[in-house]
This record gives structure tokens, sequence and C-alpha cells, in this order.
């Protein structure tokens, strides 16, 4: 996230009008809904944990137990039971 002067940002008249809400703190602008990207999209989290997720129940399917894949992959054994045991993996 980038910092910005509001001085080089808005008009004057906008200026003055944000001023009689809040002065002298940082505001946080969000984008505008249609411009947001899903969480995970940009930096690829959402794509790797979609295939560690897929590789873990390929793993308990040929018989790798809860415990032993909670280990391999450093998750709670309540972790793995949500990701082999949710119907978006079967």
């Amino acid at each position: 996230m980038k910092y910005e002067n509001a001085d080089n940002v808005f008009p004057e008249r906008l200026l003055i009008e944000i001023q009689k809400y809040i002065q002298g703190q940082i505001v946080y602008i969000p984008k505008s809904k249609g411009m947001r990207k899903d969480w995970g999209k940009s930096s690829g989290t959402r794509k790797y944990l979609k295939n560690r997720n897929k590789e873990i129940c390929e793993k308990f399917k040929i018989g790798k137990t809860i415990e032993q894949l909670a280990e391999e992959y450093y998750l709670s054994v309540h972790s793995i039971k949500k990701i082999v045991y949710s119907k978006k993996n079967s």
C-alpha cells in the first residue's frame, strides 16, 4: 500500500470537505468493489493451497492417516479433517 499526500491527490474543494471529518490522520481508501481481486489471486496463495489440499486428499485416499498428514504438512489434526472430509475435495 502506497502512501499519498492528500494535497497531491484531491482537488482543493474535496480536501476541504474531507478535513471537516478528519485532519492530520491516515485514512485508508479501499478499492471499489469492481476493482478488488479475490483473496490470494495476486500472490498465488489460493492456487498453492488448492494444490496442497488436493495432494493431502490423494495421500489420505491411498492410506496415510490424518495424524501422519498433520505431521507432514505442519497442520492440526482438525485442519486435516476439514480438508479430507470437505465436499469440495471429494
